[in-house]
């Protein structure tokens, strides 16, 4: 009797091991290159999508939107991208890498100063000041573009102790007193944390405001996961994520 019940044993474990293996070939990874300042909202996001998705990983990787369009360009295997602005978008579609993209979110810049505000920043124009230590994104970068585009437009000459290649560059020399006054997204404000404080520049011009595009890749090996994703932030659970970040609606 010993002999049977041996030989069913190892059928359900060869049973077993076979699921296993099975389930563990079904697992995709959907791969999200995402603008910086959508760093805490997309971690979020991402593992709402997971949720609704069972066997879904979503790997993200952040940096600052011309840096992902530049590596897309050169080939790097990601399906979905999300920038921070239209003009980095439009690079990838017209090299044929993406396919049409959608508005998601919009955003605008704020004056980010430390805790306590110790240079007494006030308005836009301080940031021109001798004494005060200003650090702003690199004009290539969406934040960076935006960054000279308002200060042109009020007059007020830019003149950066460094450039960042991203807003979290900026929004981490401010937290950590390199510097006493940097332009970030108004989203960013809150992940400086009690570190960190907002000066309105007290803009309200259409043109400072930044939309949000996402698209699907073109080398997507899971299109429909991929355009899944986008419609998970365009209309779905995800826009509500973004909308209580702070993010205005596209």
């Amino acid at each position: 009797m010993r002999r049977p019940v041996l030989a069913v044993l190892l059928l359900v474990l060869a049973a077993t091991s076979a699921c296993a293996e099975s389930a563990e070939t079904e697992r995709r990874t959907l791969t999200v290159f995402a603008a910086a300042s959508l760093t805490d909202v997309f971690e979020d996001i991402a593992a709402d999508f997971e949720a609704e998705h069972p066997g879904v990983d979503v790997q993200l990787s952040f940096a600052g939107s011309s840096d992902l369009a530049q590596q897309i360009v050169e080939g790097a295997p990601a399906d979905v991208f999300a920038a921070a602005d239209e003009r980095t978008m439009t690079t990838v579609v017209e090299a044929e890498l993406a396919e049409e993209p959608e508005r998601f979110a919009t955003n605008r810049l704020t004056i980010a100063v430390p805790a306590g505000n110790p240079a007494g920043i006030e308005r836009l124009a301080d940031l021109s000041r001798p004494d005060v230590t200003t650090v702003l994104c690199a004009p290539q970068v969406p934040c960076g573009a935006l960054s000279a585009q308002l200060l042109a437009r009020a007059g007020v000459p830019a003149r950066p102790a460094s450039e960042e290649s991203s807003v979290s560059g900026v929004l981490t020399a401010v937290s950590e007193g390199q510097a006493d006054a940097g332009l970030v997204y108004v989203t960013d404000i809150a992940r400086g944390g009690d570190r960190v404080a907002a000066v309105d520049p007290k803009t309200s011009s259409a043109e400072d405001i930044v939309r949000y595009p996402a698209a699907v890749l073109a080398d997507t090996e899971h299109p429909d996961l991929a355009a899944a994703f986008v419609d998970f932030i365009v209309t779905g659970p995800g826009a509500e994520r973004l909308r209580t970040a702070g993010f205005g609606a596209p």
